[in-house]
């Protein structure tokens, strides 16, 4: 059975592989745009079931809808009510003006599709919008809801399609007559353990009845001791109560002798009473001494406190005093640390166009240097270059003669 369980898991599990249209991707041009085809429908549907609720809202949402789709919805919302009235005058009318009526009614119609086609182009524009339209809490009309489902499910299932080879789809046929058989043998291995269940249950069933059996008899043999245990009580209260007069005898007798020792204590108590008051005499005169010694005390250390506490707010006042100049000293030397700030960036400023300044210099130099070379060099190349021109005519001459 476990074996066949873990067996069906698996195979379930890649069945939710190899059918779950999520996992396949577009293989090919076409395939990606009947796809997006698809999506935007999906799309446009979702909008055209959200016109009626902002239609109702229209003028909460006119600032951020615009002024040409607030005019086209409104537009839209005046020949959804001209549908809505004619629609009820079509049916309770004569049949003398039903061409005519059915003219007006294509005619509206047309007119309708058109304002509902315009709106969700104008929308379509404004993807924020759009979003900002979804994630309103409006709840779609069922039948809308209902559509809208159905139609995904045709998306996937076109997907799937469209994407799915004929050898997948044989393997698929293989895949599912394969499940089909293992649900088979399954469903046997089933019967047959319910028929073992309903064998163990058969069994236990008679276990339980001779428990039961058991449990009588166990019953009557406990109603015997309940009489046995009735009758030894009776005999333990009547021992019981023979002993409690022996103790009450033996109480009487230590209770006198109690009462011999209280009146000895009660004597030693009055002496000690006595005594116990001419200690706290004692003491209260002591305690007297002690407490005007603390009000002496209390005094001098209430004059002491009122001389360190005028100490105190002198130096309070002072440490003001110094605080308010502390003060007004961090902030002066904010203000030249501020300035002293600016003076360095305007330093470090120049040194930069400086050096900049002392580069190009060294740029400019170098390269002045570099022209005179080579201006000197052309100039004495050119004079040897006139010089040997000169010699060679100078020799032909000599050869002609």
């Amino acid at each position: 059975l476990i074996k066949g369980m873990v067996e069906k898991a698996a195979t379930t599990s890649n069945a939710m592989n190899v059918l779950d249209p999520l996992q396949l991707k577009p293989n090919s041009m076409e395939t990606e745009r009947i796809i997006t085809v698809l999506d935007e429908t999906i799309t446009k549907l979702e909008l055209s079931s959200l016109l009626p609720r902002v239609i109702d809202s229209l003028d909460r949402f006119a600032d951020m809808l615009g002024p040409e789709i607030t005019n086209s919805l409104r537009e839209h919302q005046k020949l959804s009510n001209e549908m809505e009235h004619l629609l009820p005058s079509f049916e309770e009318g004569d049949t003398m003006r039903a061409e005519e009526r059915q003219g007006c009614l294509c005619l509206l119609q047309q007119r309708l599709k058109c304002s509902a086609r315009n709106a969700l182009r104008l929308l379509l524009a404004n993807p924020s919008l759009c979003q900002a339209l979804k994630y309103k809490s409006w709840a779609r009309l069922s039948p809308a809801e209902v559509f809208i489902k159905a139609f995904g499910e045709f998306r996937n299932f076109m997907l799937e399609r469209l994407l799915t080879s004929p050898m997948e789809e044989e393997e698929k046929i293989q895949f599912m007559e394969d499940i089909s058989l293992r649900i088979k043998k399954n469903t046997e291995a089933v019967t047959a353990l319910q028929a073992e269940l309903a064998a163990a249950i058969r069994t236990r069933e008679e276990e339980i009845h001779k428990k039961d059996n058991v449990i009588k008899d166990l019953q009557n043999s406990m109603q015997d001791l309940a009489k046995d245990c009735k009758a030894s009580i009776q005999q333990i209260k009547q021992e019981g109560e023979n002993q409690r007069k022996e103790e009450l005898q033996a109480s009487q007798a230590r209770c006198a002798r109690l009462q011999q020792d209280i009146q000895q204590l009660g004597a030693q108590l009055s002496a000690l009473v006595l005594e116990h008051r001419a200690s706290e005499l004692a003491l209260r005169k002591r305690n007297c001494r002690l407490e005007m010694e603390i009000v002496n005390w209390v005094q001098k250390y209430d004059t002491d406190m009122g001389e360190k506490q005028a100490e105190c707010e002198e130096v309070h006042a002072a440490y003001a005093k110094e605080k308010a100049q502390l003060s007004l000293l961090t902030d002066k030397h904010a203000e030249l640390l501020q300035e002293y700030s600016q003076i360095e960036e305007e330093r470090r400023i120049c040194r930069n166009k400086e050096e900049q300044a002392l580069k190009e210099l060294t740029t400019k130099t170098l390269a002045a240097i570099h022209i005179q070379a080579f201006w000197r060099g052309y100039l004495v190349r050119s004079l040897f270059k006139s010089k040997r021109k000169k010699k060679k005519k100078g020799k032909g001459k000599k050869t002609k003669k």
